[in-house]
């Protein structure tokens, strides 16, 4: 069977084939073990290891994001330890949930079992999808979440229930507990209410009204947290969002290389043709759905591709948007072959999409065996997975030196280092990050104990130069060099220094530079040369 040679000849597509049925349910099979091999293999990444951090913590909030990727990997810790697995397992999980909240949506709209695994497979053949949901991100906490929005707004279109609207809120809120960027689809959804010949019911019903309560009630450790931080990470948010670069074409290009890179170089294409004449069906005939779908993947690519022209684009930053293009697309191929589209267009459709999940799987399955099966470092330095794996060195170096030195806790001035520290030793020792202390806000007592008086291990790479404990009056001897290395290739170089005569301060006022991160110091930094610019020429 070619699955995306659907039915010409009337609304009630005939089911595949149950061998076909089987192959695609083997190839799920397969491509889920796969990831869970990925996800047990790899080390942890930086991040990863960091919100692994918070989820040992019992805060509201965070200062980078909402808490749910830290419920989620407490949830899987719980049943597999602080493991490499057990952090990746809710991520794991969300994909399977995704994937059938994606098949249901496309099925509802289509009566048409085919478009439904169509939806599912692209999802499988991109590789953010197919092998990065491995990775634990607030983006992958995200995707179920908003899955689950846009499936409570298709059934309220199919069923005309008011009632749907509070599953739209609570999931709503459940996506905003996972990443703020889930504001972004607030457009699509007011699209979905006011552009259909219903705007007049739903505007008038207390059930729509109703929804944005609920979400903002489900959202409400976030509000509470910063209520009691002076808004902290809105404002962190907000100096991100609004920080002034240069445009450069490089960026845009690192955008668009991305999304054909972990979209697919050719599923992309396809699908932006899909989500773009889903637009034009849904304005056109006024379609709820296909409003709510291609302004969903429309606004916030559009979005990224404008910021993309000043600064670097995450890599899981646009990854929420592609579930709802694909769903998008496996819908508009149904309903091409419904509309009487001309045969060759049927034609040319069917080829590219089934190109597309071919290439697509393949290339998963390339870059799994890179990472998981070869011995080879093809990209050096700048390998993304590579980059920063191997800090099990750091961390072995680290406690010999503590042995050696009868240094008691480590000190460093990056998160990344102090929370694959944390990570590797598993608290055994106090870390910690001496410098945006705002990250930290709300956090348990490392063992403060082992910490004041007593000599401590500083260690940071050793490109980023002078420390800020060089005007603390703190002595910092040299221990030494560590190297970090992958497959053979030196990744990084860290320096370790016994540190004596000072004890950091755990929660510095606001106005401290070991308070402020890194983003907003940088920009109050700018302002006041500005200032004294200023004053100098008057």
């Amino acid at each position: 069977m070619t699955i995306a040679e659907l039915d010409k000849s009337g609304l009630q597509p005939e089911r595949p084939a149950r061998s076909s049925l089987l192959w695609v349910v083997a190839l799920i099979a397969a491509m889920t073990v796969m990831r869970c091999i990925f996800a047990a293999a790899l080390d942890l990444r930086t991040d990863e290891a960091y919100y692994w951090t918070w989820s040992k913590e019992s805060a509201l909030s965070f200062l980078d994001h909402p808490p749910m990727i830290a419920w989620f990997i407490r949830f899987g810790t719980a049943i597999f330890g602080d493991t490499d697995f057990g952090v990746r397992f809710a991520g794991l999980l969300a994909m399977p949930i995704s994937q059938l909240l994606l098949a249901d949506i496309v099925h509802r709209v289509t009566r048409d079992i085919r478009a439904a695994i169509l939806a599912v497979l692209m999802m499988e053949a991109a590789l953010y999808y197919g092998l990065l949901m491995a990775k634990v991100a607030p983006d992958v906490a995200l995707i179920p979440f908003e899955l689950a929005l846009v499936w409570s707004l298709v059934r309220l279109t199919e069923s005309g229930d008011a009632r749907w609207w509070l599953a739209a809120g609570f999931f709503g809120g459940l996506a905003l507990l996972s990443k703020l960027t889930a504001l972004m689809l607030v457009p699509a959804v007011v699209l979905f209410i006011i552009v259909p010949d219903w705007r007049s019911r739903w505007l008038r019903s207390p059930y729509l009204w109703a929804a944005p309560l609920i979400a903002v009630a489900v959202f409400s450790p976030v509000l509470i947290w910063n209520w009691m931080h002076d808004w902290a990470s809105f404002r962190f948010q907000f100096v991100r969002a609004t920080a002034a670069h240069d445009v450069t074409l490089r960026t845009l290009g690192d955008y668009l290389g991305l999304q054909f890179g972990q979209v697919g170089p050719i599923l992309l294409p396809v699908v932006l043709f899909g989500v773009a004449v889903t637009a034009w069906r849904g304005f056109r005939y006024r379609d709820p759905v296909s409003v709510l779908l291609s302004a969903a993947v429309l606004v916030p690519f559009g979005y990224f591709l404008w910021k993309s022209l000043t600064l670097r684009v995450g890599d899981t930053w646009p990854m929420f948007i592609w579930p709802l293009g694909f769903a998008a697309t496996a819908i508009d191929i149904a309903k091409r072959s419904r509309e009487k589209w001309p045969a060759w267009i049927a034609r040319s459709s069917a080829f590219w999409v089934n190109a597309a999940i071919a290439s697509g799987l393949v290339l998963v399955v390339a870059v799994f065996l890179y990472y998981v099966v070869s011995p080879w470092n093809f990209i050096g330095k700048t390998d993304p997975i590579g980059g920063e794996a191997g800090f099990a060195q750091v961390a072995s170096r680290a406690e010999s030196e503590l042995q050696a030195t009868g240094a008691t806790w480590i000190a460093t001035d990056d998160y990344r280092i102090y929370a694959m520290l944390r990570w590797h030793l598993k608290d055994r020792v106090p870390v910690i990050q001496i410098n945006e202390r705002s990250r930290f806000m709300g956090f348990r007592d490392p063992g403060f104990d082992r910490i004041a008086g007593h000599a401590g291990l500083y260690i940071a790479r050793e490109q980023d130069g002078a420390s800020l404990l060089s005007s603390t009056g703190a002595v910092l001897t040299p221990l030494g060099r560590v190297q970090r290395t992958w497959r053979g290739r030196i990744m990084d170089t860290y320096v370790l220094e016994k540190l004596t005569g000072w004890t950091p301060d755990l929660s510095p006022p606001p106005d401290s530079r070991f308070y402020k991160w890194r983003q907003l110091a940088e920009r109050e930094t700018g302002r006041r040369c500005l200032t004294l610019a200023a004053i100098v020429e008057r």
